[in-house]
């Protein structure tokens, strides 16, 4: 068994991390593995990150309104790596309907604004079976 390996994204142009941040050492603070690749991070570029860090799964924070560009470009570029294994989930201010277009193209779940730290922990520590997984 090893540590579940999660890479936390600042996407696109916007510069607001200050909710990226907590989440991500509120997800270390329970025993996760967290990457923070920081702000302006490209589709191209959080791939290939989580790529190199071989990690389970992908947290992308996005408020600028990118979000219909920005997920779908890293499901297809995960597609074509062969990575569509890794799970993808985020956060932002993200319109109900397209939270749902985007669960239906692969995202598996996305946080809105105000969202309680113990449930984005809950729900990772449910998905991955108590913060493991199999090698």
């Amino acid at each position: 068994m090893k540590r579940i390996r999660i890479l936390m994204a600042k996407a696109g142009l916007d510069g607001h991390d200050r909710g990226i941040k907590v989440v991500s050492r509120s997800l270390r603070d329970a025993g996760f593995e967290v990457i923070y690749t920081g702000l302006h991070q490209t589709p191209e570029m959080i791939v290939a990150s989580a790529l190199q860090e071989d990690v389970d799964l992908i947290g992308i924070s996005i408020l600028s309104g990118a979000h219909m560009t920005i997920f779908p470009k890293v499901l297809n570029l995960l597609k074509d790596k062969g990575r569509d294994d890794m799970v993808l989930f985020g956060g932002g201010i993200i319109p109900l309907e397209d939270m749902k277009q985007l669960k239906d193209m692969g995202v598996s779940i996305l946080f809105g604004p105000g969202t309680p730290t113990e449930e984005i922990i809950n729900w990772t520590q449910k998905r991955f079976k108590a913060n493991e997984v199999n090698d």
